[in-house]
C-alpha cells in the first residue's frame, strides 16, 4: 500500500522535483563560477561557425600598427629638435635647447620643467621661447633642471603691443592657452586678429618676440580696455624650449625667423 501510493506520488510530482533540483543547482553553479559554465557552453555551441582566425595575421596587424605610432612619434620629435636647431643657428649657438621633463596637472598652464640648469648655462631670468614665440622665463633653477613661468601663468606680468598700431598694454595671463591684454590707452586701436608682440616697456623680456594675436575685445572693460589674446605658442602640447640669456639682442635674431602673427 505505502509503495502503490509512493509510486502514485512519484509519478505525479517526480519530474516537477527533479526539474527543481536541476534549477537549483544550475541557479548554485552560475552563482559560484560566475556564468563560466554557460560561457563554455556557448563558445563549444558556436564554435563550429566561428570564422577562422590567423594569429600570426593578427600579431602582424599589430606590430605594424604599433610601429606605425612610434614612427609617427619619432617624426614629431624629430620636427620639433630640426626647429629647436634652426632656432640656435640663428642665434649663433647661444642657445641652450632643452627638452620638457616635467608638468603639473594642477599648473599645466602655468609652469613647466626643463632638462636643462645650472651646470648648462642657465641662469634665473632667462627667456624660454620655442617655435612661435615666447614661452616665459626661467624663474627656479637647479644642476639639471629649470622651472619656467609661462606667460600663460595668471603671476605672468608682460609687456606687450600690437605690431599694427604700436598699442602698449600688459598681458596677463589666465592659466589657459589664452590670456589677456589691458590697453594703456582709453580708446585703442585694435582689431580682431592683430598680431602682438612683447615691447620696448618690457623688462623681463626683449621687445619684439611674438606673443600671440586678438582674439576677442572689450573696450568697455575697467579699469581700461581689455583684448583676449590666442597665445602663439602650443603650450599643452610643447616639448621642447630654447633658452637664452637675457640679452635683447640674441633672442630678436634668434626669433627673427619665427612667422609672424
Amino acid at each position: 500500500m505505502v509503495v502503490d501510493s509512493m509510486r502514485r506520488w512519484w509519478a505525479r510530482y517526480g519530474t516537477a522535483l527533479i526539474l527543481s533540483v536541476l534549477a537549483l543547482g544550475g541557479a548554485f553553479g552560475l552563482q559560484y563560477t560566475r556564468g563560466a559554465g554557460l560561457v563554455e557552453l556557448y563558445r563549444f555551441l558556436t564554435l563550429p561557425f566561428a570564422p577562422k582566425v590567423d594569429p600570426d595575421r593578427i600579431f602582424t596587424q599589430v606590430g605594424t600598427a604599433e610601429m606605425r605610432s612610434q614612427l609617427q612619434d619619432l617624426q614629431h620629435q624629430n620636427e620639433e629638435l630640426r626647429q629647436q636647431l634652426a632656432l640656435n643657428t640663428r642665434s649663433g649657438g647661444k642657445a641652450i635647447a632643452a627638452p620638457v621633463v616635467a608638468r603639473s596637472a594642477d599648473h599645466w598652464w602655468q609652469q613647466l620643467t626643463l632638462g636643462r640648469g645650472e651646470k648648462d648655462g642657465i641662469q634665473i631670468g632667462d627667456a624660454a621661447v620655442a617655435p612661435g614665440g615666447l614661452v616665459g622665463r626661467v624663474e627656479s633653477v637647479t644642476p639639471n633642471t629649470s622651472r619656467i613661468l609661462l606667460i600663460g601663468s595668471p603671476t605672468s606680468r608682460v609687456g606687450v603691443s600690437l605690431t599694427r598700431t604700436r598699442a602698449m598694454g600688459v598681458l596677463h595671463g589666465r592659466g589657459t592657452n589664452v590670456a589677456v591684454m589691458q590697453f594703456f590707452d582709453k580708446e585703442p586701436n585694435v582689431q580682431v586678429g592683430d598680431a602682438v608682440v612683447t615691447s620696448g616697456i618690457s623688462s623681463l623680456y626683449p621687445s619684439g618676440l611674438a606673443i600671440g594675436t586678438v582674439q576677442e575685445i572689450d573696450l568697455q572693460a575697467s579699469p581700461s580696455p581689455e583684448a583676449t589674446i590666442a597665445l602663439a605658442v602650443p603650450f599643452d602640447i610643447l616639448e621642447w624650449a630654447s633658452v637664452y640669456r637675457h640679452d635683447s639682442s640674441l633672442v630678436r635674431e634668434a626669433t627673427s625667423g619665427l612667422p609672424s602673427q
